[in-house]
């Protein structure tokens, strides 16, 4: 009889943990509003540049036309205007001077802000089936700079490389409301070491983010904006 007492309890115990755990998601998701953005179309080559060690190698940049067959658009586009608008991919020629650990840059001429909480991060790419490493450089809330790994580019044609953003990465202080989020700075490129020869090609396209915009969305309009 007791065994039995024991396990009705130990059985309601778990049940209450159950539905204590699905209302904390259930309050978790219904305080999130997820939205995909285009931070970057990479359309215009003259808002980029590039750097490399000029011991290591020479790198320069170009546009070309071209777009991934596979992109899709995003939902808030219009399918017409956004191909209109989206007609070209950045290129990246680095000439190799000799055989080292090296790493070239591509960066827009400023940091670019991204709104609300980034979930992720996410560039398409033609890594031109080499074992050198992408990785995407940002500021967090206190402008302290930052480097996460995109993923290697051993692949041919163009693939989206997706990156999601730790929960260590300091988006927001809890004494303000505005300019919440982080600033994407550029690409770095660490070169392997085996392949660090010869010329290398690389192209960039549609730099994008997910991003939770609850609190912009939902904020006050009285609210007084800490901007002045």
């Amino acid at each position: 009889m007791k065994r039995t007492i024991l396990t009705l309890i130990i059985l309601c115990l778990g049940a209450l943990l159950a539905v204590s755990q699905a209302q904390n998601s259930t309050s978790d998701t219904a305080q999130q509003m997820l939205v995909e953005v285009s931070i970057n179309k990479v359309e215009d080559v003259a808002y980029w540049t590039s750097d490399m060690s000029s011991d290591q190698g020479l790198v320069s940049i170009r546009r070309f036309q071209g777009a991934p067959r596979e992109k899709e658009p995003l939902n808030n586009e219009n399918a017409v205007s956004a191909q209109e608008q989206d007609q070209f991919v950045l290129g990246a020629k680095v000439q190799f001077l000799r055989r080292a650990d090296s790493s070239f840059a591509i960066y827009p001429v400023r940091p670019l802000p991204i709104e609300g909480l980034t979930k992720t991060l996410s560039v398409w790419v033609v890594g031109r089936n080499y074992n050198h490493m992408l990785k995407a450089v940002i500021e967090d809330y206190f402008g302290r700079r930052q480097e996460l790994t995109l993923g290697k580019l051993n692949f041919m044609g163009w693939k989206k490389l997706t990156v999601a953003i730790p929960p260590s990465i300091v988006q927001d202080e809890y004494h303000f409301t505005v300019k919440r989020g982080i600033k994407f700075v550029g690409f770095r490129i660490d070169a392997d070491l085996k392949e660090a020869y010869g010329t290398y090609y690389i192209y960039f396209d549609d730099l994008r983010a997910v991003t939770d915009l609850f609190e912009e969305y939902y904020r006050d309009a009285d609210d007084m904006p800490d901007s002045w």
